[in-house]
């Protein structure tokens, strides 16, 4: 009876924001069924592709999938009220938000080789959430003139590399990223720890409107009418750090939303930065700390990073990119991986294990292979790219 219920809804919003909606009611349904976390919805996305045939599957089925069990495959077939998700549906229409489920082409790519990537995303603005450059750059709401200072420097020198810069649009060192972006015409995407009826702090509000007009954007995991609880906080952080290349730390404490954004981006395989400051500040400790342990590299100079994250756009580099393997014989792993690797600049090797279906030893053979006969080169984070 449920799926008659659903009827009228698929057909009063068939269309929204020039996509078929048939989906979505799903989708949001996923989010709300009780002992399934975003872990869970991957693993079922990964065999059934969509959100419409996760809750039809049969209930045996469910059952015996590794990691889902008899609690869950309940929680799923006994889930029925789809009220709020069709409220969802209605704030989506109303104010051009875009839904981004995690089997959608435009969902940060990126998060997907997290282990727990969000299972929706709802997204408004312009900015490429998978392009091919983009930096997390994160710090203390109590900032010092030094880190304000070094946050629209680095930002200013990195303007011509065609980057996208995330944060979180808190006080402090994100309002100062995002602000200086706007300032040098860098797009710039707020990640938010509450739905997107919303802005928080409210003195940000201007700030988040300018930031979707000049083509950025705001994101959030959260639907509309969730508030920013605290422990929302965490769980937004897991996203700036998962989809971007790298994360710079500005000024932090040795606690604190910050430190656990650069644990989360370690803990993904990327890159993290941090700008040192003098042994007697406080501002400072959380940096010199991730530097002292080995988790952030040492960062006082922006070209240094332009040079670790091999974005310095040099001609020469441009013109080796065209002596694409040509006339080199490739088994069929080796032209799996090519063929995925030929679809963006740079393919972390997660992705490459996730989407070539192939064991992770197999892939390490080919990698190896590839990169021996220079068909592909590896970048920081285990990162690879075409040659």
């Amino acid at each position: 009876m449920q799926f008659l219920h659903f009827t009228f809804y698929f057909s009063y919003f068939q269309c929204l924001n020039g996509f078929v909606m048939q989906d979505l009611l799903y989708q949001i349904g996923l989010t709300l069924v009780p002992n399934i976390g975003c872990v869970h919805a991957k693993i079922l996305a990964e065999k059934y592709g969509s959100a419409e045939r996760i809750f039809k599957a049969p209930q045996k089925e469910l059952i015996a999938m590794e990691g889902i069990g008899a609690v869950r495959a309940n929680s799923i077939k006994s889930f029925t009220d789809f009220s709020i998700a069709e409220e969802e549906l209605r704030f989506i229409d109303k104010n051009k938000i875009t839904p981004l489920f995690i089997t959608d082409k435009k969902y940060p790519q990126r998060l997907l080789n997290c282990y727990d990537s969000p299972t929706l995303l709802y997204y408004k603005g312009e900015a490429d959430l998978n392009s091919s450059r983009i930096v997390a750059i994160i710090g203390t709401r109590h900032h010092t003139e030094y880190g304000r200072h070094q946050t629209e420097k680095l930002i200013s020198e990195l303007s011509p590399y065609n980057i996208i810069v995330s944060s979180g649009l808190a006080f402090g060192i994100d309002a100062i990223a995002h602000k200086a972006s706007l300032k040098n015409n860098v797009l710039t995407i707020g990640v938010l720890a509450h739905g997107l009826d919303q802005v928080y702090p409210s003195q940000h509000t201007t700030m988040a409107t300018e930031m979707i007009e000049r083509s950025g954007g705001l994101l959030s995991e959260f639907r509309s009418k969730i508030i920013p609880d605290r422990h929302n906080f965490p769980t937004r952080n897991r996203i700036v750090a998962g989809m971007s290349d790298a994360t710079i730390v500005i000024e932090t404490g040795v606690r604190g939303g910050s430190m656990i954004t650069a644990e989360l981006a370690n803990g993904y395989n990327r890159d993290v930065f941090a700008i040192p400051g003098k042994i007697t500040d406080s501002k400072s400790a959380g940096c010199n700390y991730l530097i002292r342990n080995n988790k952030a590299i040492l960062l006082t100079d922006t070209q240094e990073l332009i040079a670790l994250m091999n974005w310095d756009d040099q001609p020469h580099k441009s013109q080796r990119k065209k002596q694409t393997s040509l006339f080199i014989e490739l088994d069929e792993q080796e032209k799996i991986i090519v063929n995925i690797l030929r679809e963006k600049q740079s393919t972390h090797i997660d992705e490459l294990n996730f989407r070539s279906g192939l064991s992770s030893s197999t892939v390490a053979s080919a990698v190896l292979t590839l990169e021996l006969r220079n068909v592909i080169v590896s970048l920081p984070g285990k990162l690879y790219q075409l040659t």
